[in-house]
């Protein structure tokens, strides 16, 4: 089984890059940008056999109209990382963040392609926030409709059920990429050593590009959105699950964020489209299209066809 963790930075190799290269039954795509320091890249790719550098040359080369329709200064650019990892035939993706330490048990923990036994939980209001059932509750999921926060923790367990893996959303210790009004509010550092095992719900749920396992079955449909703020990963996983109904499901945390220096009102402008927005995405998701400007629904033509 092949399997190739895919990011992107702009930051010299930190902690968590160099630990993702230590994982020798993985391979390390990097999506380098403008200003990456592209040498010491370079030099990292050469010391690890498993680590592959997309210069933004050879993204150029090889991706043009992606790249073009992505732009540079992108978070999105590891939508290109995706897309080389699956030409180079992996089974399943990991997609991080530069700034995620993964802990020893890292990706040893896999449920993708398989099918488990999962705790199910239903919520009341319709849409499964996964943080709902910790004791980390007092915060909540980016991109979880904002409309219902109030009935968030409403959710009832159903048991253990049978379900077929496609996407395992591992969850984050540290200062995780939260909602910004949650951030904002609390500032917390949470753990979650309560959760076991895994889990998930007969509903659709948010998840994130930070610390999550893709099969490769699910990636022609997923993208990480540009042009669209920080709903990029989120809508991008909730068209995801358009396509593949029950597929998600979230586990232990497997890694710990010592979080990139972040403006977190700029943060909380991004996710404005989100909270405008994100119930009514949800509940249209037949014409997903119809919310997203032209320069994202180009990306994600252009984006699918990589795949044909």
């Amino acid at each position: 089984m092949k399997k190739i963790i895919v990011t992107t930075t702009i930051n010299p190799p930190q902690k968590a890059i160099l630990d993702f290269c230590k994982r020798k039954d993985w391979e390390l795509i990097i999506a380098g940008d403008l200003i990456t320091p592209h040498q010491l890249y370079r030099v990292l790719e050469k010391k690890n056999k498993n680590v592959k550098y997309l210069h933004p040359e050879e993204q150029e080369k090889k991706y043009r109209q992606l790249s073009d329709a992505i732009g540079w200064k992108s978070i999105q650019r590891r939508n290109i990382g995706f897309v080389e990892a699956y030409n180079l035939g992996a089974d399943i993706i990991a997609t991080v963040d530069d700034d995620n330490i993964p802990y020893d048990f890292w990706g040893k923990d896999l449920k993708v392609n398989k099918e488990v036994l999962i705790d199910l939980y239903e919520p009341q209001c319709g849409v499964f926030d996964p943080l709902s059932i910790t004791m980390s509750n007092f915060v909540w999921h980016r991109g979880f409709p904002i409309d219902l926060l109030q009935k968030r923790l409403k959710v009832r367990y159903k048991g253990k059920v049978k379900r077929k893996i496609l996407v395992q959303a591992d969850l984050w210790d540290g200062d995780p990429d939260i909602d910004a009004l949650a951030r904002l509010t609390f500032m917390p550092l949470v753990k979650f050593p309560e959760i076991k095992s895994v889990y998930g719900s007969n509903r659709i749920s948010p998840f994130n590009s930070q610390n999550t396992f893709l099969s490769r079955k699910v990636i022609p449909y997923y993208a990480v959105l540009p042009h669209i703020g920080r709903m990029d990963d989120i809508w991008g996983g909730y068209i995801l699950q358009h396509y593949f109904p029950g597929s998600v499901a979230y586990n232990k945390a497997s890694v710990y964020q010592d979080r990139n220096k972040q403006d977190l009102i700029t943060n909380l402008e991004k996710e404005v489209l989100g909270y405008r927005n994100t119930m009514k995405f949800i509940n249209n998701l037949d014409d997903f299209e119809s919310f997203l400007p032209e320069n994202t629904k180009n990306f994600y033509k252009i984006y699918r066809k990589q795949f044909k």
